[in-house]
């Protein structure tokens, strides 16, 4: 009867099964669409997202680095420290870019295919491919590129390391391409299109800005192919007005992604309690910033710095002092040290500068200087170019960011170009003041400071840093690359050499 009852059973359960299945594939097609997602890619809302993306992805120990800022905490203080400890810090870039932009990129060019209509948006795309890939590669070197982001289209989940060399022949082949071919005639990405709107003569003079840039890195390592790049992007037109400048808006409410990302870094790691004392991280403004800016009368010291004096954020310039790099405790005086004023730089809804006509006018003054422009001179250049770092504070915070334009004749009158000095020293002068006017934007610093070696900063040579008391050259690979992608990682560290602070990337040669 057991045997029986058992079989009876089974065979129930064999057919509700039936029954179940057959209940459950009826309208499977219909009940396992999500409706809140899309079945087809929109270009639009992923170019939005990489535009943001590419924008977010900021290393901020290189603001100590740059030694505009330091902390009397290891941790945090870091990159005006070289703690060896913290070295994996330096792998944040890397670990973040190529989940988010590099990929959302890839598959924004996907969606719009080759369609001749959809030219703009192929060539916007391919333009800020090139902004995102190029501060990748100056950060670490030899990098993914070819084969990036490609673990879903191609199934290569081990992208090889491309040399720098050879990505930066691409990425300026691509800025070349790319602003030839757009068309004022055709879609734009419109709205989606946070820094411009669409507009394709200003995303061309982006293009030739960004070859301009990567034109001059490559001074010390090919000074032809330099001059040829630097040439045709000079001719192509790059920013020179402020209405042109590469930025990208925030509304500082909501979410984070609608806050200057800079700006809420900064905030929340440091500066949130608003007192100047129990500031979260220990940060303050370093020494060698302040005092550069107060000894010769920036006015830009009383937008960018404040004391707080008595719970109120104060700006006088008298005040205003930096914190010494090589502490490793809280001072006695710390509320009396400078920190970022929270109506400028720590201002959520202040827009981030991508690219700015100041930076264009310094590296014009180069160009120059060098011989390669003759349409002006390397001194009115200059000139324009600390014009230029100026006016842009009210870009960034409206009136609090004001300087008059009496001020800024009176900084130029002081600080006269040096018209009958050699190249370096011209270098100097013009690299000293693209650290003072780039500024809060420390990547791009880093970058010229390791090409010219200008701004001259006298190293930190702090108890257990990472360098021997010399200042980086470029960033470390994430740790789960020698684990993920070995060979790759293998190939490119004997191609580049050693993975750590002071090795040399192509650009940087001796």
């Amino acid at each position: 009867m057991k045997r029986h009852l058992t079989k009876y059973i089974y065979c129930s359960l064999v057919m509700l099964g039936i029954i179940a299945t057959q209940s459950c594939t009826k309208n499977f097609d219909t009940l396992n669409v999500n409706p809140d997602a899309s079945s087809k890619a929109v270009p639009q809302y992923i170019f939005t997202k990489a535009q943001y993306d590419g924008t977010a992805r900021i290393l901020d120990l290189l603001l100590g680095t740059m030694q505009y800022t330091t902390s009397f905490n290891d941790v945090a203080g870091f990159g005006s420290k070289y703690v060896l400890s913290q070295g994996p810090q330096s792998a944040a870039a890397f670990t973040n870019a190529y989940p988010n932009e590099i990929n959302e990129l890839g598959e924004v060019l996907k969606a719009v295919g080759t369609d001749a209509s959809q030219v703009n948006l192929q060539a916007e795309a391919r333009i800020w491919k090139v902004y995102c890939f190029s501060r990748l590669t100056d950060l670490y070197g030899d990098i993914p590129y070819s084969q990036a982001a490609q673990g879903y289209n191609q199934a290569i989940y081990k992208p090889a390391y491309d040399a720098q060399k050879d990505i930066y022949a691409d990425l300026l082949k691509e800025l070349d391409q790319a602003a030839q071919s757009l068309d004022a005639a055709k879609t734009t990405f419109g709205s989606a299109d946070l820094i411009y709107g669409g507009n394709t003569v200003k995303w061309k003079k982006f293009a030739y800005s960004l070859m301009l840039r990567c034109a001059m890195r490559m001074t010390k390592v090919d000074i032809a192919q330099a001059q040829t790049w630097a040439t045709k992007a000079i001719a192509g037109g790059v920013i020179l007005d402020d209405a042109d400048v590469a930025k990208v808006a925030y509304v500082g409410a909501g979410q984070d992604i609608n806050k200057n990302p800079l700006a809420l870094d900064l905030y929340n790691n440091d500066y949130i309690a608003g007192n100047g004392s129990t500031n979260t991280e220990g940060g303050k403004y370093q020494d060698v910033f302040i005092n550069y800016l107060k000894a010769n009368k920036d006015p830009r010291l009383a937008v960018v710095s404040v004391v707080w004096n008595g719970g109120v954020a104060d700006t006088t310039s008298a005040i205003q002092k930096g914190m010494s790099a090589g502490l490793n405790a809280k001072p006695a005086d710390f509320v009396t040290y400078s920190e970022p004023n929270p109506k400028t730089i720590l201002l959520l809804n202040s827009p981030r500068l991508v690219f700015t006509a100041a930076e264009s006018y310094f590296l014009l003054s180069e160009a120059a200087a060098r011989g390669w422009y003759t349409a002006a001179t390397a001194e009115s250049l200059y000139q324009n170019g600390i014009a230029a770092s100026m006016r842009q504070w009210s870009i960034i915070a409206g009136s609090a960011g004001t300087i008059t334009t009496a001020q800024i004749n009176s900084y130029i009158n002081a600080h006269p170009f040096n018209t009958g000095g050699t190249l370096d020293q011209k270098m100097e002068q013009i690299y000293t003041q693209f650290w003072v006017g780039i500024f809060p934007d420390a990547q791009e610093v880093f970058a010229s400071y390791r090409r010219t070696g200008y701004p001259a900063l006298v190293p930190n040579n702090y108890v257990g840093n990472a360098t021997g008391g010399k200042i980086f050259r470029r960033m470390l690979y994430p740790v789960g690359e020698q684990n993920l992608n070995a060979a790759s990682y293998a190939a490119a560290i004997s191609r580049q050499g050693p993975d750590d602070f002071l090795t040399r990337m192509w650009w940087d040669k001796q």
